[in-house]
């Protein structure tokens, strides 16, 4: 693969031991341009001025990193990614602070599960030292397209394929490394309005001993005839269960799931456990911390198709929601199956799932202290 490079200045900035970080000049758009786009930016429609590029190859390691032009791509019909889809990713997000400051919200996770990504498909991981600082480098040069409107975001895409133009089946001997911002609002059109939900019956998303449990684009592009299914059934998003009985409920389209057993301060979370076909969730980890520190308990184990249809219909299940980086925290009202649907409690958000949300946000927008350490300041 090549690309083609304008003249640049180097950095005192590192990105791996030995790999100085090149800033390139880059011209930037207008600020009446950014502003337009920031007044209304959707999700994934617009990107910064700027990326950030890497490359490795076997043998050298990591070099040529460089904070360049965002722009296209020059690929070789033979790249390796291309027919064998060696490519990983992560999500995470940028806030603008109260003070004036830029922060991502615990990067360090994301960096530890991009790695383990890059191991499961035989790929060289990228440090997670050398990972943070290109995210680091991307925020703070283009820290004027972080939105500053109300719960709006800088959502940053880093991901990793193969470069090597070979058609061996073998991991290839060439990668890159890139990183990519979109300034976001809300990622459901609607804003936080429950969704209705299909369960797959005919696919599954992941079997023990796959690919599961890390962010591989192969994934994704696996879920999107379900998916399809789902929006001819009139819901918004599919549920997958597991592969083996199809039984119990495992994820909602790329986010993970929460059940709320009971009302009030008793009430109860269930999420499902995390047993090599779910992935680990980053907001999912923290809404565990932040609903045990409000008193609740949260468990992590097997919840069946039928143990979420008969607490709906006796009142025992009385919310449900999904959960994520790029939507944080969207209720499930309505739910689809060729068995029979049913509706989640009245159809509308439940008091918990808007509580925990909100708690999260104000944690990630800096409007409450983060105790956790959490933030972690970019600018």
């Amino acid at each position: 693969m090549t690309d083609t490079l304008a003249d640049s200045r180097t950095s005192a900035r590192m990105f791996a031991d030995g790999v100085p970080l090149v800033v390139e000049d880059v011209t930037t758009r207008p600020a009446s341009e950014r502003e337009a786009v920031l007044a209304d930016p959707g999700f994934g429609r617009y990107f910064t001025d700027r990326m950030f590029v890497a490359r490795y190859r076997v043998g050298e390691g990591w070099y040529d990193a460089r904070l360049t032009a965002y722009g296209p791509l020059q690929l070789d019909p033979a790249m390796a990614t291309l027919h064998y889809a060696q490519s990983i990713f992560e999500g995470l997000k940028a806030y603008a602070q109260p003070d004036g400051s830029v922060a991502t919200f615990r990067p360090e996770a994301n960096a530890a599960r991009f790695a383990r990504s890059a191991k499961r498909l035989a790929m060289p991981p990228v440090p997670e030292e050398s990972f943070l600082a290109a995210v680091d480098a991307l925020v703070d040069a283009d820290r004027d397209w972080v939105p500053t409107g109300p719960d709006q975001t800088l959502y940053l895409r880093p991901y990793q394929m193969a470069s090597e133009p070979f058609l061996g089946v073998r991991p290839a001997h060439e990668y890159l490394f890139l990183v990519i911002a979109s300034p976001a609002g809300a990622y459901f059109p609607r804003g936080v309005h429950p969704v209705s939900v299909y369960l797959s019956e005919d696919y599954i998303r992941a079997a023990p001993g796959g690919t599961g449990d890390i962010k591989c684009a192969g994934n994704y592009a696996a879920s999107l005839l379900a998916q399809e299914q789902a929006i001819e059934a009139g819901c918004d998003q599919v549920v997958w269960l597991d592969a083996a009985e199809k039984r119990y409920v495992e994820e909602m389209g790329g986010m993970n799931l929460f059940f709320v057993l009971g009302s009030g301060d008793d009430a109860e979370l269930v999420t499902p456990e995390l047993t090599g076909t779910l992935l680990p969730g980053i907001t999912r980890d923290s809404l565990i911390t932040v609903a045990e520190e409000m008193g609740h308990r949260v468990t992590e184990r097997r919840f069946s198709v039928d143990e979420w249809r008969q607490g709906v219909a006796d009142g025992s299940v009385t919310e449900t929601f999904a959960c994520g980086t790029a939507a944080v925290i969207t209720p499930v009202g309505e739910v689809k199956a060729r068995t029979g649907d049913f509706t989640v409690g009245d159809g509308t958000p439940g008091p918990l799932t808007m509580r925990l949300r909100e708690s999260l946000l104000d944690i990630q927008h800096g409007r409450v202290a983060d105790t956790h350490g959490w933030l972690h300041r970019v600018s």
